[in-house]
């Protein structure tokens, strides 16, 4: 005989006999009749809320759950074992113990001893068994429901991590470098989009700087920058290099002529240029490259390339810029000449955290060898 718990807060469930039922895990159900206040079949018994440990077992403060209970496959909420969720719904199509014990590849007997299990669980009788095979009781037969849209519900939100896991899901933050579009830059994310629609690219325009700050600050999980980046923590590779050339107005001497423009040519021009805050690297790279020995001669900053290839064209000055946004802009006025060699050119690079982990970044990154 079962003593009864000392404190116990009862609720009531149905088709539950009167007496002691372990639960699947080897714990006892303390269970005692309601109070009769009708006829036989009217009385429904009550469960108690609170385990009672297996007996001899000593005595605990509370709930506690086997050691092996931990490794149990599919453990849902609660202790719900999702794999008999998934063998009672097999069994619920095929109505038959050994057919459904086939589909699953598995012993019958085993199918059996589950689903018995399942129903000592919920406390019910899902299915009534003859020897032609068995048939869903009422509430088997809504049950059979709820555990259809369980194991989809289950079954979808697994794909979708599993997506999450893969990179072909979510979002990734990109910038462009305001100076450099089209060409193999604009190709590597179209073909990452193509290869991955379901993610969500968000693209936004800007600056080497504060591209750098966005991918330092978290802002940002990729950006096109033109490198050498002095800052710590990130990871480049080069996805393009384009010829500097000099832009001149057309009425200035070096717009003449077909020959390449000398270093010694440029020396003292009145020039204009960009901020240099706005990508330190590219700058001091090409004042390195175009003017080597000095002569740098700066008098005028503009914000961005078309301001600046407009300040060319009012006749003052001169600026050396990237090849691809020059000929794209095409603005009136503006000669293009290139240099002799050696040819002075401008990176761009794909930046990202070093040792980042998101599946997004990845992937795209893994485009880069193919570039």
């Amino acid at each position: 005989m079962i003593p009864p718990p000392t404190t116990s807060t009862s609720v009531s469930i149905v088709d539950l006999p009167v007496g002691a039922a372990r639960s699947a895990d080897g714990r006892t159900w303390i269970v005692s009749p309601t109070r009769r206040t009708g006829p036989r079949q009217n009385r429904r018994p009550a469960i108690s809320a609170a385990y009672a440990p297996p007996m001899g077992a000593p005595p605990t403060t509370g709930p506690t759950r086997p050691d092996h209970d931990r490794d149990r496959p599919e453990q849902g909420r609660d202790g719900w074992d999702l794999r008999r969720w998934r063998y009672f719904v097999v069994l619920a199509d095929e109505l038959h113990f050994t057919r459904a014990a086939a589909r699953l590849r598995i012993a019958q007997p085993a199918l059996s001893q589950q689903i018995r299990a399942l129903e000592r669980q919920l406390g019910v009788t899902l299915l009534h068994r003859d020897s032609h095979g068995c048939a869903l009781t009422g509430v088997g037969a809504q049950v059979a429901g709820e555990a259809r849209r369980l194991l989809a519900e289950v079954d979808a939100a697994t794909a979708r991590i599993r997506d999450l896991v893969g990179g072909r899901d979510g979002r990734l933050r990109l910038a462009y470098t305001r100076s450099a579009r089209g060409g193999r830059v604009d190709a590597l994310v179209a073909r990452f989009r193509a290869a991955h629609p379901e993610v969500e690219v968000v693209p936004e325009t800007g600056w080497t700087a504060p591209n750098v700050t966005g991918l330092l600050t978290g802002r940002l999980d990729v950006a096109f920058v033109r490198p050498p980046l002095p800052e710590a923590g990130l990871t480049c590779h080069t996805v393009d290099r384009e010829e500097l050339l000099l832009a001149v107005p057309v009425g200035h001497p070096l717009a003449a002529g077909r020959a390449r423009v000398r270093r010694a040519e440029v020396v003292g021009l009145p020039a204009v240029m960009w901020p240099r805050e706005n990508g330190p690297g590219m700058f001091d790279r090409t004042i390195a490259q175009v003017w080597p020995d000095g002569g740098f001669h700066l008098v005028r900053q503009e914000p961005d390339d078309e301001q600046l290839l407009r300040a060319v064209a009012g006749g003052d000055v001169v600026a050396a810029v990237p090849a691809g946004r020059a000929r794209a802009l095409k603005v009136a006025g503006v000669r293009l000449r290139r240099f002799a060699a050696p040819v002075p050119t401008v990176d761009v690079a794909l930046a990202w955290r070093t040792g980042t982990t998101d599946p997004a970044v990845r992937r795209l990154v893994a485009l880069l060898a193919t570039c």
